[in-house]
């Protein structure tokens, strides 16, 4: 039988959004639970780089940044769970939270869950996951070494992949279904660089069409030109998928109020944080589609905690 715990505000998750949620929450004397979830830390773990923290103007560590973060919201005596909440139940009062290990009840609570990473939805995409097949350059670059591999997008996400996988690997292929970059103009002027003296390889205006291998790992990767169908056949040895993220809400569907699967807020003037249900806040990269920044994620968790206090007071 599940152990029950309640307390008056509960954060599902525990990246930069979900930490910083902890920090004013703890510091209002609410005494709050962050529930880790299944990626303790969120995306920010994958994340070579980070350049843009104001008054962080040495480059930070993705790991040793959301440590960072952790230890502030330990300070304050957050308590955190490594947990993962499976469903949810908004309409009780408390609220009702059922993890895999416990069962929560709560008064208010923040859902900061972050984002998972899309994939290419091709057959043979599955088939070589683990296998050649990666979403996490920094997890698993270190197996290219002086290896031939291919990055796909043309976003921030894949442009730090490429950059970060041109110091492993012999060579990196970037694809990209546009003839443009949609990253931030210094990671496109890194990236020109690299390709100049021939470091990285830019197919503009191509898609996957098969990952092929065999039952050990990937060998080839097939694209084709979105422009005149031409198709070309490049030797590899792994293929990184950084095509974007999707907002981890599935638990949420039917439950609160979404579009495209991104919690909507009901914008009040009282509380610009909270979701269609009184007592229930979003936070990070479940609200936004297109930021996807650490410092927007903490700026939304720091709103959503002044809610929540506010929400708690006057109950």
């Amino acid at each position: 039988m599940k152990k029950i715990i309640h307390n008056k505000i509960i954060i599902i998750g525990s990246g930069p959004a979900g930490y910083t949620a902890g920090i004013y929450s703890a510091r209002a004397n609410l005494n709050p639970i962050i529930i880790s979830g299944n990626l303790p830390g969120g995306q920010l773990t994958n994340t070579n780089m980070i350049e843009n923290w104001p008054g962080d103007y040495k480059t930070l560590n993705g790991i040793k940044f959301i440590n960072r973060l952790k230890k502030h919201a330990l300070k304050f005596n957050t308590k955190i769970i490594n947990d993962h909440i499976i469903s949810v139940n908004f309409h009780s009062k408390p609220f009702i939270l059922n993890g895999e290990i416990n069962k929560y009840t709560t008064n208010a609570v923040i859902i900061a869950t972050g984002a998972i990473p899309k994939y290419l939805n091709i057959n043979s995409e599955k088939l070589f996951l683990g296998k050649g097949v990666s979403t996490c350059a920094i997890c698993d670059g270190f197996f290219y070494k002086n290896k031939i591999v291919s990055v796909i997008g043309g976003g921030n996400s894949a442009l730090e992949e490429a950059l970060y996988l041109s110091n492993i690997a012999k060579t990196v292929h970037l694809i990209h279904r546009r003839d443009f970059f949609t990253a931030e103009k210094i990671l496109i002027n890194r990236i020109l660089k690299k390709i100049k003296n021939k470091k990285i390889i830019f197919h503009k205006s191509f898609i996957v069409k098969k990952i092929i291998g065999d039952s050990i790992k990937v060998k080839k990767l097939k694209i084709q030109s979105v422009k005149n169908k031409k198709i070309i056949k490049i030797n590899l040895s792994g293929v990184f998928i950084a095509i974007g993220y999707k907002p981890n809400t599935k638990i949420f569907k039917k439950k609160i109020k979404m579009k495209n699967n991104y919690i909507t807020l009901k914008n009040s003037k009282k509380y610009l944080s909270q979701t269609n249900i009184p007592g229930i806040f979003a936070a990070g990269d479940v609200i936004y589609n297109s930021y996807r920044q650490a410092i927007t994620a903490s700026s939304s968790g720091c709103i959503a905690s002044l809610d929540a206090e506010k929400y708690i007071e006057h109950l």
